[in-house]
């Protein structure tokens, strides 16, 4: 019997694929499961029109059989069965799908026929595993069988054999265990089933295997003995393997919230129930299903470079990806879920996607069916949508601010912040609808407490007026209102930075006269300082504080302890402007003071500028000077 070559430059294809091509090696079993269901479909869709077929659906089945005396693994399926011209042409010639000429020839109308090997290589996956592996099969409609059989690139053998059942049969002589692998776990009955468990469940035949089970030992009345120890024993019982019927393929009304819920936790490991379930049911230019989750806490690794985004990604049945990012917009990663299409061209591996047009489209539409599955949450289930924010809404604000706020229209209205006055966290669009008609902006702080901001100067006048201030406590909380600008055609306007907008137009012109007035006082107040600010100032916006420390650019404090932490080694300093409130009495008093005792004007215009320090929770440059500075003015 002669020994052929492989077509196609095998040689180095072949290593091409057992090397490259496939990232883990336990695939090769998701593949040789995928032809099997292929080659069932085959005969399946031939028995619709040819009576002598003699199956039903309930008859088909794909078998593995290990023996790890032999070393031998095997699985079998009662499918087509291939000829000896096909085994040539299918088996024979790398990159030639048999699955894919079928699908070819069918007739345009038949559409709804799902063929999931495309490609033809994902055989070759069994020679990571395995040294040897033999094909027999039968082809229905005929009486021969044939067997194929291969070590790897050299070559292979087509010969007769004795098969009496239509069907085709994959036997791999696994490979000896090595220190770097172990090839025999792949004859565990635990780590098949797993395997069919992870990569199969979905196939919709049954997946059978011979499974060791133990069970307690039947004991004739008359033997049975109260004080003695149970007997047990061990069995075999052939077990289906995977469930077939995914839940995520049945209709809604026919799936419970406790089916959903359950199968959250089997599938992705947690022990609490979800917040939501979304199931996503689409036909049309791009023919999917989906059902999507959104998780009640975060995971430990969320929110660090480990986490792993994406939905598990199915292709009739077969999980083709564990983790496809490109289903998922980064600001919804914490999304868990699945997606199951034949829409997607895949590689030959059937392990990566070909970025094209029905991705992006199925990635588009599940974006807005999450944004509006949140937003009844929102509105419906008010306390549960806090649950949810307090786990991921920081995640949605980096994506307010991520990619140069292209996102920001799309998640302004899930954003939730401290209301002052409300003492609640309220959504955007509440704080606008409260606002008294007076108020013309946004108003906002930006600090490490609630209690901390509570006590800005500045606040106390909002307070006045009847304005609600939304208090934000997280690093990225300030960069938020900076990318979204303006919410509802009102604009944000941050206490620690911003003209707050709040004089009437004879308050300006006091406030003008003031600073005329003050000119001089002012220039006395910052040469005292001797470079720590930039300029002194009258405000009319800080209430019954005597004074305030604002910064002399664009970016606020805050800002400045953000920089400073992510890169201690490069502060960037910021610019300072002490403002003062001149009807204040200390204030009044510093401005008598100027006058009659230079000196000690000089000190007060420290004390004040070192309480501005501390409202502005900015470290004091020398705690002992001040120290002695306050016990000697008393």
């Amino acid at each position: 019997m002669a020994k052929k070559q492989f077509k196609a430059e095998s040689k180095r294809l072949l290593d091409m694929m057992i090397n490259s091509i496939y990232t883990h090696q336990e695939i090769f079993l998701r593949e040789l499961i995928s032809n099997a269901s292929d080659a069932i479909d085959k005969l399946a869709y031939l028995a619709l029109t040819d009576q002598n077929v003699g199956m039903s659906r309930e008859d088909f089945a794909i078998d593995l059989r290990a023996d790890k005396k032999l070393g031998l693994l095997t699985v079998s399926d009662n499918g087509i069965g291939m000829s000896r011209d096909e085994m040539e042409q299918n088996l024979g010639t790398i990159a030639r799908s048999g699955s894919l000429q079928f699908k070819q020839e069918l007739d345009k109308d038949q559409t709804d026929v799902d063929i999931i090997g495309q490609f033809g290589v994902g055989f070759y996956a069994a020679f990571m595993v395995a040294d040897t592996v033999t094909v027999l099969s039968k082809k229905y409609g005929e009486t021969e069988a044939w067997m194929w059989q291969s070590s790897g690139a050299d070559g292979y053998t087509v010969s007769p054999c004795e098969k009496t059942t239509v069907g085709t049969e994959v036997i791999l002589k696994l490979k000896a265990d090595s220190d770097d692998e172990k090839f025999s776990r792949f004859l565990e009955q635990y780590e098949l089933q797993n395997l069919v468990k992870k990569y199969s469940d979905y196939i919709r035949y049954p997946i059978r295997m011979e499974m060791e089970k133990s069970r307690r030992k039947e004991v004739p009345e008359e033997e049975k003995d109260a004080d003695k120890e149970p007997e047990w024993e061990t069995y075999t019982e052939l077990t289906t393997l995977n469930s077939m019927v995914p839940v995520w393929q049945k209709a809604k009304k026919d799936v419970s919230d406790e089916e959903y819920d359950g199968f959250y936790k089997d599938k992705f490991f947690d022990y609490e129930k979800p917040l939501a379930h979304i199931p996503v049911s689409v036909e049309g230019a791009v023919t999917y299903k989906a059902l999507l989750y959104i998780p009640a806490k975060a995971p430990y690794d969320f929110y660090t470079k480990d986490y792993k985004k994406g939905l598990q990604l199915y292709s009739s049945g077969v999980m083709i990806m564990e983790h496809c990012e490109d289903l998922i917009p980064d600001h919804f990663r914490f999304v868990r879920g699945v997606v199951d299409t034949a829409d997607l061209s895949l590689n030959i591996s059937r392990e990566l996607l070909q970025h094209n047009r029905q991705l992006s489209i199925i990635s588009a539409n599940l974006e807005k069916k999450i944004k509006q599955e949140l937003l009844n949450m929102q509105k419906d289930r008010r306390e549960d949508y806090e649950k949810f924010f307090a786990a991921f809404g920081r995640q949605l604000k980096y994506g307010v601010v991520a990619d140069y706020g292209m996102h920001k229209d799309a998640l302004q209205d899930l954003l939730l912040f401290w209301s002052a006055k409300e003492q609640k966290l309220v959504t955007l669009k509440e704080y606008v609808d409260a606002m008294p008609e007076a108020q013309k902006h946004i108003y906002f702080a930006a600090g490490e407490s609630n209690a901390r901001l509570a006590q800005l100067p500045q606040y106390q006048r909002l307070q006045e007026k009847g304005f609600d201030v939304l208090f934000m406590t997280e690093d990225v909380d300030e960069f938020v209102p900076r990318t979204l600008m303006n919410y509802a055609e009102k604009d944000f306007r941050n206490l620690a930075t911003d003209d707050l907008d709040l004089s009437s137009e004879e308050e300006k012109k006091a406030a003008e006269a003031a600073a005329a007035d003050w000119k001089d006082g002012l220039d006395f107040i910052k040469t005292s300082l001797d470079g720590k600010i930039v300029r002194a100032e009258v405000s009319a916006d800080l209430g019954s504080h005597p004074v305030c420390l604002v910064p002399g650019g664009g970016m606020s404090f805050e800002m400045e302890k953000y920089f400073k932490r992510m890169n201690p080694d490069m502060p960037i300093p910021m610019e300072k402007v002490l403002q003062l409130n001149p009807e204040h009495p200390v204030v009044q008093k510093l401005r008598t003071l100027i006058a009659e005792d230079p000196e000690k004007a000089k000190q007060y215009a420290q004390v004040l500028y070192a309480q501005g320090l501390i409202l502005a929770d900015l470290p004091i440059e020398d705690a002992q000077a001040y120290t002695d500075l306050i016990c000697g003015l008393l």
